[in-house]
């Protein structure tokens, strides 16, 4: 029996204190047998106001009973336990999330677009490695490196959440190096477990990078790739032309990603290909991969055990004392 730190070895001595009411009860009925009697006439000559220590002798019924319940207490063996932990990660994985930031990723197909909205799901993702190391890329018509792999999830986690479309990149999505980038940041890992998680909404129209080629360097490396095809299927209001003041102007055109590409390269390095196609489903994809790839730790408790019947039975053996010392003393008269 456990309530936070504080445990019972023997909860079922806890019974025996059904013995309390019934010691009361019996002192309670048998109290005047427990006095010899005197039978007289009259009691005026002896009218007296009863002292104070008259008025306390069910004191040292008490004092038995106190005593008779921590003595029981102390049977149950409590104690206090203090439990300290310490955790060692036994594998350790290097993750390197590979982000299309092209103009395509503002459709508003996903609340509030799909860049906003991987965005925070990425986030969630971060934080949930705790033990890991992530870094992030990012590509459009060409692809550079955000951050290297770095424990620093708050460092991570605001690289991320700054991520925007802008005029710095060419237009395009270099799917190729944008995989080469990332196989790049881990080719020097000496993680036991190396990912890359690789998102498109597109399809590889730029880049001097093969993306079959970055897929044999990152299979010959041992990393494997998770690639994710985000937008929905069939039409979607996505960015269409920049107007006269250099303001994205929106249209209703059809979702095209390079799907067949997205498995092979999922294929060739053992990962995994998922589709998201809305925000619910892309959170899940994100929690799926959270799963796949688990960092081993191994835990260590260190208990210590404060035993607190001692106390109890010192405390018992205090009632009982003072107990005896008043029928010795005050009460030898009147008992």
């Amino acid at each position: 029996m456990k309530w936070f730190n504080y445990e019972i070895m023997n909860p079922e001595f806890l019974w025996l204190l059904i013995i309390i009411p019934l010691v009361a009860l019996w002192f309670y009925f048998t109290r005047n047998k427990s006095q010899a009697t005197l039978t007289i006439p009259s009691i005026r000559g002896f009218e007296q106001k009863p002292s104070i220590w008259s008025r306390l002798k069910p004191l040292i019924v008490v004092l038995r009973l106190v005593a008779i319940a921590l003595l029981i207490l102390a049977m149950t063996r409590p104690r206090i336990v203090e439990v300290s932990t310490k955790t060692k990660t036994t594998r350790g994985i290097d993750i390197v999330m590979a982000i299309d930031i092209s103009a395509s990723m503002l459709a508003k197909d996903l609340n509030p677009n799909r860049l906003e909205a991987l965005k925070k799901v990425a986030i969630e993702f971060v934080k949930g490695r705790p033990n890991d190391r992530i870094g992030v890329v990012v590509y459009a018509g060409e692809s550079y490196t955000k951050t290297p792999i770095t424990s620093d999830k708050e460092i991570v986690s605001k690289i991320i959440s700054e991520l925007s479309w802008g005029n710095n990149l060419d237009v395009g999505t270099a799917i190729g190096m944008g995989l080469g980038s990332a196989v790049n940041r881990l080719k020097e890992s000496k993680a036991q477990s190396k990912v890359i998680i690789l998102l498109t909404d597109g399809v590889n129209n730029a880049g001097f990078v093969d993306p079959k080629t970055s897929t044999e360097l990152a299979k010959e490396l041992g990393i494997k790739v998770y690639t994710i095809g985000i937008g929905t299927n069939g039409i979607a209001l996505s960015p269409y032309y920049l107007d006269a003041s250099g303001k994205l102007v929106f249209k209703n055109v059809p979702v095209e990603i390079d799907e067949e590409l997205l498995r092979y390269i999922a294929n060739q390095t053992e990962g995994k290909y998922f589709r998201a196609t809305d925000n619910v489903r892309l959170k899940a994809i994100y929690d799926e991969i959270n799963k796949l790839e688990k960092t081993e730790i191994e835990e260590f408790r260190y208990y210590n055990y404060s035993e607190k019947y001692r106390l109890l039975v010192g405390l018992a053996l205090m009632f009982i004392m003072l107990e005896m010392g008043l029928r010795l003393t005050v009460y030898r008269s009147l008992i």
